[in-house]
């Protein structure tokens, strides 16, 4: 799926508007050195470069140097951005959570949500871990599609949601399968039984489920069965014994 670069789009228009009218294109004095402006030039240059520590680095500064710069926030949402091109999930996830609870009106909004919810998504491991990431990232998701239905981050929040609930029901799945396995077929069937209650949006997974629940259901009875016999038998043979 292919997803608008938001940071080459807005930040860069952005600072080439406002550089436009400033000193930095008119002769005169010398321009300041480091000016927000010229930050916000050299982090998307550094994007552009995929010199993500540096452009870190570059939006960090403008960030910190200029909190009440009309490039801040953008320089904000880019340095979720670089974080989350590094890798840094959890840097990235903690930068758009503080844009998002100090800027909860502004157009970068669905945009912001939408990132905070593919970082959580991209900390996936592994199915047999817990899947906690993927509850985090499926509630930003539910948050952009129902909040901001009409953005184009709503269309892609639908597509991640149902991503997200493959991954939950993969898991719930590996650990039935598990006690499949383990023959802990009272444990196993109810796992499947979670699954065919809660994910009837994935019916590829709910026939799974339904199949290996019936399974589980009969073993299970089977060893309660065998296991009552067998108490019932041993009961028997020691009054015999005591007899």
């Amino acid at each position: 799926m292919r997803i608008k670069n938001l940071l080459l789009s807005i930040i860069l228009a952005a600072a080439l508007a406002a550089l436009s009218g400033c000193a930095w294109f008119q002769r005169g004095p010398e321009p300041l050195e480091d000016t927000p402006q010229e930050l916000a030039q050299a982090g998307v240059d550094a994007m552009e470069q995929e010199r993500y520590n540096k452009a870190i680095e570059y939006f960090s500064d403008l960030r910190d140097r200029f909190p009440f710069s009309p490039h801040t926030p953008t320089a904000e949402v880019a340095l979720g951005d670089a974080y989350m091109k590094s890798g840094n999930y959890d840097a990235a996830i903690t930068v758009f959570t503080e844009f998002a609870e100090m800027n909860p009106r502004h157009e970068y909004m669905p945009y912001v949500l939408f990132r905070t919810g593919l970082a959580h998504f991209n900390k996936f491991t592994s199915i047999d871990r817990p899947q906690r990431n993927m509850q985090e990232a499926l509630e930003y998701f539910r948050r952009v599609a129902q909040v901001y239905p009409e953005t184009e981050y709503a269309e892609y929040s639908r597509y991640y949601k149902v991503q997200c609930r493959k991954k939950i029901a993969e898991h719930e799945l590996y650990i039935a399968d598990f006690y499949w396995r383990t023959k802990r077929y009272g444990s196993a069937y109810e796992r499947y039984r979670y699954v065919m209650d809660n994910f009837e949006d994935l019916p590829e997974y709910v026939e799974y489920a339904g199949e290996r629940a019936k399974r589980s259901y009969y073993k299970h009875q089977e060893h309660v069965s065998s296991h009552k016999r067998a108490t019932e038998e041993g009961s028997w043979r020691d009054w015999l014994d005591w007899l």
